[in-house]
């Protein structure tokens, strides 16, 4: 097939999410309110923990850091496709494109090294919570948030270097609603065969090893909470700790499926539908998960809309 490396300059076409449904209108409005959503709740929670000086430690602080990511996350893909809905076309350019591959991986990576960090904080918590003030104290807190952001970046950088320089054959439509690594490879003349290896090692240190760590450590978790004799202390720590676990099901369930499974076993409809829950969904349902089942955020709401 001949090549074409006009890609560069006229870009390629999105197809959008679940093409050729009958409920459009239905469909984007319904992600519009998503998107609304998630950014009040993450912008909400943001500057809660900003002004409340109660919420001042180093388990809410990595939670901001979390509601920044999903704010940047949302932002990736959904005002692209809304834009594109409005104005009724479907092209995205070239350096548009790249762009959305570099936040979306860079902000996935960092999200990935986030919550881990967050498993790990609330393992010193509960298992070692005399050494919690030395382990996990402000300067230790804003290196290892460091360490989630430019691990992420750099990463994407080089992925998305890599992804964008492959020539396109023919076809310039991807079968996504928005420029997924995977997706812009499948559009490629060359053999993409060792690189999707590539990819496949990076999802088991970046995807497999963090979740496995995340694991490990509230197995640990768990088993010192259980052994507290306080009900109430009991009950609190794994209300909070319950909370964490739903946000990293829901982030590393659907990811792990794209990324982990060989593409052969699941179509290109699978990976959209996966890719709402982590891009859109998620992004929603975490500040909601945090605020609905943490007192100390619950209260900080309160008093803040109480003074108004």
């Amino acid at each position: 097939m001949k090549r074409d490396n006009k890609s560069s300059v006229v870009g390629f076409t999105l197809l959008g999410l679940f093409p050729g449904t009958r409920h459009v209108g239905f469909l984007i409005c319904t992600i519009l309110l998503v998107y609304i959503v998630a950014i009040t709740g993450n912008t909400t929670l943001v500057l809660l923990i900003s002004l409340d000086p109660w919420l001042h430690s180093p388990m809410y602080f990595l939670l901001s850091q979390l509601s920044l990511m999903d704010i940047s996350l949302i932002s990736t893909t959904v005002p692209k496709m809304l834009t594109n809905f409005f104005l009724g076309i479907s092209d995205i350019s070239y350096i548009a494109c790249g762009t959305q591959i570099y936040f979306h991986s860079a902000l996935g990576v960092s999200e990935c090294i986030l919550l881990t960090l967050m498993a790990y904080d609330w393992y010193v918590v509960i298992c070692n919570p005399f050494r919690y003030v030395v382990i996990m104290n402000s300067e230790v807190c804003l290196q290892v948030t460091m360490v989630s952001w430019v691990g992420g970046a750099f990463n994407s950088l080089v992925q998305t270097t890599y992804t964008m320089h492959f020539p396109r054959c023919g076809s310039r439509e991807v079968h996504h609603f928005f420029c997924e690594l995977q997706a812009v490879l499948k559009l490629s003349c060359e053999d993409t065969s060792t690189y999707e290896k590539v990819v496949f090692v990076i999802g088991i240190v970046f995807l497999l090893t963090p979740f496995y760590l995340i694991l490990a450590s509230y197995v640990f978790i768990f088993l010192s909470v259980l052994r507290l004799n306080s009900v109430k202390a009991r009950n609190k720590a794994l209300a909070t700790c319950s909370s964490h676990l739903m946000v990293v099901f829901l982030y590393f369930g659907p990811t792990m499926f794209i990324y982990m499974i060989p593409s052969a076993l699941h179509t290109s409809e699978q990976d959209e539908g996966l890719s709402v829950f982590y891009t859109m969904l998620t992004p929603m349902l975490n500040p909601l998960i945090y605020s609905l089942r943490n007192k100390e955020v619950g209260e900080a709401l309160r008093k803040v809309l109480g003074k108004s």
